[in-house]
């Protein structure tokens, strides 16, 4: 059924295995069926699991849904933050095979939003054998100009550095005023607002990081190396991965779908759930049939 203006359905399942060191570290939440193929949904910056409550529950029947937040956000052991560990964005892919692992998952499709993106396709680069498909929402290998080779990446160093003063001298502030930014949308300001939301409920130190880390990262190279199919949805209007990103992540991915949406700025999985849905329920096909379990 279509979202309706004012819903918000919850994602009814149980936290993970307890005994498992994921579980606690990124609150693991484990629905859906248990004999469906593992379909794994990961946030961006600034955001949690509950980002994807309008899109998760398209595919409770068909799927086995692994939830989960990174290091940092919503309810994971803030405690686990390690500095070296997460410099990178191979710190998260990391966290992202341990938790397949832990739930023993394989043919796994990964959907990741933002930065969550570049992650997916690093730890499938890692181990192909564990994934599927990847859908990418809103991907941006290198965010960052690049007048050497002509790449376009939507800013300037110089853009990028202003940002993260800002946001380390009133992270609050820069969270109210980017959030909404991000979002695009301007005629629905609600939007704005929970996005800002939840950039405030990120703990502020670890958030500075993240943001350095997801910025500055530059994985172009790493993309030819993909070898699992993937489905890049690049939204009209993205400030933070403008189609011509889109474009470059379709060309230099070996086996890429790039499905242009009609939805604008860069959360469609809050902005335009339905059409996030059906785009990705396409490009599944076959994997949708209810009464079929997968082994």
């Amino acid at each position: 059924m279509p979202h309706k203006e004012g819903d918000v359905p919850a994602i009814a399942g149980s936290y993970g295995d307890p005994e498992m060191k994921t579980t606690q570290r990124n609150a693991v939440m484990i629905t859906g069926r248990d004999d469906g193929r593992p379909m794994m949904f990961s946030h961006g910056f600034g955001c949690d699991q509950n980002m994807w409550r309008l899109v998760a529950p398209a595919f409770v029947a068909t799927h086995r849904i692994v939830l989960f937040d990174h290091v940092g956000s919503g309810a994971s052991d803030l405690s686990a933050y390690d500095e070296k560990r997460y410099s990178e964005l191979r710190g998260y892919a990391s966290d992202v095979l341990e938790i397949i692992h832990d739930y023993a998952l394989r043919g796994v499709i990964f959907v990741g939003h933002s930065v969550s993106a570049m992650i997916g396709v690093l730890a499938a680069i890692e181990e192909p054998e564990r994934f599927d498909r990847l859908v990418l929402v809103g991907p941006s290998p290198c965010y960052i100009n690049d007048p050497a080779t002509g790449y376009v990446g939507g800013f300037g160093r110089s853009d990028i550095e202003e940002m993260l003063d800002s946001l380390d001298s009133n992270y609050l502030g820069w969270s109210s005023v980017m959030a909404p930014v991000i979002m695009g949308n301007p005629d629905r300001p609600e939007l704005g607002a929970e996005l800002t939301n939840s950039f405030c409920r990120t703990d502020p130190e670890i958030a500075r990081q993240f943001a350095r880390v997801t910025f500055f990262s530059d994985n172009r190279a790493d993309l030819r190396n993909l070898r699992v199919p993937a489905l890049i949805l690049q939204c009209s209007d993205d400030v933070i991965a403008p189609s011509v990103v889109g474009d470059f992540v379709h060309r230099h991915l070996p086996d890429s779908t790039l499905h242009p949406m009609r939805a604008t700025g860069h959360c469609p999985n809050l902005s335009a759930p339905q059409e996030t849905i059906e785009a990705i329920r396409r490009y599944l096909g076959d994997d949708l049939d209810a009464d079929a379990p997968w082994t």
